[in-house]
């Protein structure tokens, strides 16, 4: 059974940083390109980034600069450092494997 737990988010001031976790089981993370998407209240669900099972990057435009995704291979979880957080980047955060599996997401929270 393929499962994934994203943890990490919380609540942050503007200008500051969080690392979501996305711990994977059931399945060789490395193996698939993994997502990283987020839902603002109200809004619909958007891409946030990838990486693929080459280590490969991308990012929306909103986020370039200052989202990282990263993967442990060795913990099978995949990483999203976020710095330099902006009210608007306040949404719950959903890592994913091919866009066929999801987590449950985590919840970031950006005061001005």
């Amino acid at each position: 059974q393929v499962q994934l737990v994203e943890s990490g988010g919380g609540l942050v001031q503007a200008g500051g940083s969080l690392r979501l976790s996305c711990a994977v089981s059931g399945i060789i993370a490395n193996n698939y390109n993994m997502y990283w998407d987020r839902q603002a209240p109200g809004n619909e669900r958007e891409l946030v980034g990838t990486i693929t099972s080459g280590g490969t990057t991308n990012y929306a435009d909103s986020v370039k600069g200052r989202f990282t995704i990263s993967r442990d291979n060795a913990k099978n979880t995949v990483y999203l450092q976020m710095n330099s957080l902006k009210p608007e980047d306040t949404a719950v955060y959903y890592c994913n494997i091919g866009r066929r599996y999801w987590g449950q997401g985590t919840a970031v929270t950006v005061s001005p």
